[in-house]
């Protein structure tokens, strides 16, 4: 019985850990209003990027919340997007609040929605860019 309280008590104060520090140091989230910019459209279909997104990442590239709504759907995907605008390169950090861990760059391949998020976003983020 007393093994048995000595567990209970030690799994009481591991949750109570637990607990206490994932919440701990959380305050609001503030997110600023969306300020979606939308790029030509395609034959894919069209897509957006957040003006008011634009941050930059850990590794000092810019990024960037996306939708995408192919041709043939009415429902779109949102994207994380980190962009290399040095070498015209991006990645896909997270697709519809999901994480891609060690997405790879790659280049936007002739894809025109891409080429002019990428184009757009970078344009507006050069003070950023600048600052890093």
């Amino acid at each position: 019985m007393n093994a048995l309280r000595r567990w209970l008590r030690a799994a009481m104060l591991a949750a109570a850990l637990l607990l206490f520090a994932l919440t701990a140091g959380s305050g609001p989230a503030h997110a600023g209003p969306v300020n979606w910019q939308e790029v030509p459209e395609s034959p894919a279909g069209r897509q957006w990027w957040d003006k008011g997104s634009l941050r930059l990442s850990r590794d000092g590239e810019l990024s960037v919340l996306t939708r995408f709504q192919p041709a043939s759907e009415d429902r779109g995907q949102l994207y994380v997007m980190e962009l290399d605008c040095g070498q015209k390169l991006y990645r896909d950090t997270s697709v519809n609040g999901l994480p891609r861990f060690k997405a790879e760059w790659q280049p936007t391949g002739g894809d025109d929605l891409i080429s002019a998020v990428l184009d757009q976003a970078c344009s507006a983020g050069s003070d950023l860019l600048a600052s890093r």
